[in-house]
């Protein structure tokens, strides 16, 4: 198995050093997004006493130029803490914080899309948006092959995978179980997984989770699985096509109602909101990963559980289509629908913004409408 040097180290060593008191100090890990939109970093200081909330956590600042969010010449960003959750790696009283980043004028940097997300659910709130979002992702060795995949083929065709059990089905449930584990113990609303379709992809779910808490707790569980991996020596990759072939793409389906969906007769609504997003399905493509739908134009074929992806289509119960009503919910007449476009590397605040932009404020076109001054 290809994993990495760091994973051979002798963890009990580790855990000598983990048990030591720290004297009523605490460790205050600091996690934000880099300029890849896609990739998550991360540095620790020590503070005096346990942060209460996040009012107790400072900002603090970072050198931009090495996360390609800024020149050297001009370098310093500012991380600005916006939710904390417990520390699953240093355990309490340590904490994990995510941050939002600010350039050098305290403006959002390019890939902090948090900000507009949080104007957006802010004027929705009344709404009560629901979202639960249905994380993809595969693992890898540290050479990029699929973990557990023979060094020189493939593995048999799919089918005894999803939802597998046993060594020659699943591969890398040591990983996934840790995941889940820390997730608890850290407060991320992570309320399911499961193998998946293609031999080593697994998902996790996150949700539900009420407007801006969604892309906060799905970033952070991103975060907590990246540092898993780390520690079992593989990777953890979110490409929506990370094999070619007659194999699974991975996508992070979103699961969205508003109060007036989950009341008696709300499937109606559901049906409007469908009509709306019918009507802009360009505009989500583009934001439903984080390079314009290029990503997404290798993942959404029409093949393998997914939509066209240059065709808008909905159904009960179809996987095939861009957004499903679960089955439920159509012999209930009320409930939530699952958007199946985004891919697994999409930014959550930019689908959960998107989502309600098109759906709430009825929003049309492929322009978004600047709310910063009303």
């Amino acid at each position: 198995m290809s994993v990495s040097h760091s994973s051979r180290l002798n963890k009990l060593v580790r855990e000598q050093y983990m048990r030591l008191p720290q004297d009523g100090l605490v460790q205050v890990t600091y996690v934000w997004i880099d300029g890849s939109g896609e990739g998550v970093r991360c540095k620790s200081r020590t503070l005096d006493k346990e942060p209460k909330s996040i009012e107790d956590v400072p900002e603090w600042n970072f050198d931009g130029s090495s996360t390609a969010q800024a020149e050297g010449s001009n370098s310093d960003m500012f991380l600005v803490p916006v939710r904390m959750f417990r520390d699953p790696f240093c355990l309490d009283p340590n904490k994990l914080v995510l941050c939002e980043v600010l350039k050098y004028n305290r403006k959002p940097a390019e890939t902090n899309l948090r900000h507009t997300c949080k104007k957006v659910m802010d004027l929705v709130k009344d709404s009560h948006p629901w979202f639960g979002m249905e994380q993809e992702y595969t693992l890898l060795g540290i050479n990029g092959h699929p973990y557990g995949w023979p060094d020189n083929g493939f593995p048999g065709p799919q089918g005894p995978y999803y939802c597998g059990v046993g060594a020659d089905k699943v591969y890398g449930r040591d990983i996934v179980e840790s995941h889940y584990k820390a997730c608890l113990y850290a407060g991320v609303k992570i309320c399911g997984t499961n193998a998946e379709v293609m031999p080593s992809q697994w998902e996790f779910q996150v949700g539900p989770c009420e407007g801006i808490e969604m892309g906060d707790h799905l970033w952070m569980a991103r975060f907590i699985l990246h540092r898993v991996c780390e520690d079992f020596g593989v990777v953890a990759t979110l490409d929506p096509k990370p094999m070619t072939g007659n194999w699974n793409g991975a996508g992070c389906h979103t699961n969205y109602s508003t109060e007036e969906m989950r009341r008696e007769g709300g499937l109606k609504y559901i049906e409007a909101a469908i009509e709306k997003l019918s009507k802009r399905h360009d505009y989500h493509i583009c934001v439903y990963d984080p390079r314009g739908g290029r990503d997404n134009s290798r993942r959404l074929t029409g093949h393998h559980e997914t939509s066209n992806i240059f065709e808008f289509s909905a159904g009960v119960a179809n996987r095939g289509a861009s957004i499903r009503i679960p089955r439920q919910v159509g012999q209930d007449g009320y409930g939530y629908f699952e958007d199946r476009r985004p891919a697994a590397n999409c930014d959550p605040y930019a689908v959960t913004e998107a989502i309600m932009r098109t759906t709430v404020l009825n929003e049309t076109g492929v322009e978004t409408k600047d709310y910063a001054d009303h």
